[in-house]
């Protein structure tokens, strides 16, 4: 895709976030500095937000604003984050530190420097989710020992995964999933800066799939508009059609209701082996797809509801995404809304 992402070019400013409670409450934070934590679904905009409220609070935001997201450290290798530019001058002549003290240094660092301008800075921990147990207590110890200079902000979609004495130390800042009203606002204004034409039912149909992920909502309006020149219903469908996977995730829906395990996994496996989705995206997408179709009546429809919620938490606490997604379709199927008995692979892999 040509050119910056509209997602960066036109992030929102503070008074642009269009949620009230939420900007409400990140406005509060400019005057009295307080350590947050921002929750909600993937791409609701927990990150954007805490940006903007930077831009607002610092004079030089771009010095005074550390990110870390969590996957930076968790999921990397020793050497990967002791060479991440970011890191790697707090981390010389350091390379026999276990990984647990590269990243409590890096932590204890960031919030130890003084703030370009003003009384304090921010500490963005993005994807706090991931975050065990062990370092979320050494960044309690971290929180209270700079808390005069430092505020931290927590984005994550999942609170709970917090020890309570984070929790106790943060104010909540709930950033839900936009309504299509609120997604096709947003996507207004961006069309208007950017001189794209549309109408209203291509930004209907861009917002509608995207089904409250205002990132993916986003980029689809921006894919639409280099591919086929303006958003209406014809280019976006054309557009998003061909990069979707709508159908392939409709034919395992329905391989699963007619009991066809095989053909339900196989197209479970290449969704997730091809389309580089991970488990709780693809949870994400099936639901869409079977409320957007006719084929499913409200019974079956809240039935996989209540199953997805049980998948949900089985995809969070970990194991295999695969086993739990196909136990899920099998559950659906067979007219269950639980998903006990105990997990059982019903492909018999």
């Amino acid at each position: 895709m040509e050119g910056p992402l509209w997602i960066d070019a036109h992030a929102p400013a503070l008074d642009e976030i269009r949620q009230d409670e939420a900007r409400e409450r990140l406005e509060r934070a400019v005057d009295e500095p307080m350590n947050l934590v921002v929750q909600g679904p993937p791409g609701v905009g927990k990150t954007a937000a805490t940006r903007a409220l930077t831009r607002t609070a610092h004079d030089h935001p771009e010095s005074d604003l550390i990110e870390i997201n969590v996957a930076d450290f968790f999921g990397r290798t020793k050497k990967e984050i002791r060479t991440d530019p970011r890191f790697e001058g707090f981390l010389q002549g350091r390379s026999r530190m276990a990984k647990r003290d590269m990243i409590n240094r890096v932590l204890k660092e960031s919030a130890s420097y003084a703030p370009m301008s003003g009384e304090y800075k921010t500490i963005l921990l993005d994807n706090a989710e991931a975050i065990r147990e062990d370092f979320q207590q050494a960044l309690r110890r971290v929180m209270e020992k700079h808390h005069r200079t430092t505020q931290f902000v927590i984005a994550t979609r999942q609170p709970s995964k917090l020890i309570a004495p984070i929790r106790s130390r943060c104010f909540p800042v709930q950033v839900r999933s936009p309504t299509t009203d609120e997604t096709i606002d947003v996507l207004e204004t961006i069309c208007e800066r950017e001189g794209v034409s549309y109408d209203a039912d291509g930004l209907e149909f861009v917002a509608s799939a995207a089904g409250g992920d205002l990132r993916e909502a986003i980029l689809s309006a921006q894919a639409t508009a280099v591919e086929g020149d303006e958003i209406t219903m014809s280019t976006a469908y054309e557009t998003l059609g061909e990069v979707g996977d709508d159908d392939a995730i409709r034919e395992a829906l329905a391989a699963a209701k007619e009991g066809e395990f095989a053909d339900a996994r196989s197209a479970l496996d290449d969704l997730l082996d091809e389309g580089g989705y991970d488990g709780g995206e693809l949870l994400r997408e099936t639901l869409r797809v079977a409320r957007a179709g006719s084929a499913y009546d409200g019974a079956d429809l809240a039935r996989l509801h209540v199953l997805a919620g049980e998948a949900d938490l089985d995809l969070t606490d970990g194991l295999d995404d695969r086993l739990h997604l196909t136990h899920l379709l099998a559950a659906w199927a067979a007219g269950r809304t639980e998903l006990d008995p105990p997990l059982r692979d019903p492909a018999g892999a």
